[in-house]
């Protein structure tokens, strides 16, 4: 399998990705796994999905190779959608209501995708738009990720990898 999850839902400036490095005799038991979210994208804006003016040739191979959700519903605004996915359980149950006014927090006490799959011997990264709280507890590399470089909630760079220090 050469991708083992994607999903879609907006323009791919950001995306978050759970990378993989293991060994190659681990490699055949455990698959890579790349998660893609983007924002603001419907599922009519691909050709592999019958739009006739977009032409999507390298969304449309990860369509064809690729693992789809075909029964994932999301919100109406990202942040709400990024805590579903991150935690797989609906995102009021872990505090997030909205994009908007402390509501996109991630609650701390929430397991997230990345911390189950760092428990499994994966190796966790994220790089893109993360959304679910800017101050340094509510951080990715505090919620599972070994590597990050996000853009926060106001979509400027905010940390370089690794070092977590500030950047514009």
């Amino acid at each position: 399998m050469k991708i083992s999850t994607v999903m879609f839902s907006s323009i791919v400036l950001t995306c978050a990705s759970v990378a993989v490095s293991r060994p190659l005799a681990v490699v055949a038991k455990q698959p890579n796994i790349i998660l893609i979210l983007a924002d603001d994208q419907g599922y009519g804006d691909f050709s592999c999905h019958g739009n006739p003016v977009l032409r999507t040739p390298n969304l449309d191979r990860l369509h064809r190779e690729g693992v789809r959700f075909t029964d994932f519903h999301v919100s109406p605004t990202c942040s709400p959608t990024r805590c579903a996915l991150m935690t797989g359980r609906h995102e009021f149950r872990s505090g997030v209501t909205h994009t908007i006014m402390e509501r996109e927090r991630m609650s701390l006490r929430a397991t997230t995708l990345a911390q189950v799959l760092r428990s499994a011997g994966y190796t966790t990264g994220i790089f893109g738009k993360w959304h679910l709280g800017d101050e340094p507890d509510r951080w990715p590399d505090k919620r599972g990720f070994e590597e990050m470089f996000i853009i926060a909630s106001s979509a400027i760079p905010r940390t370089d990898r690794r070092s977590g220090s500030f950047s514009t």
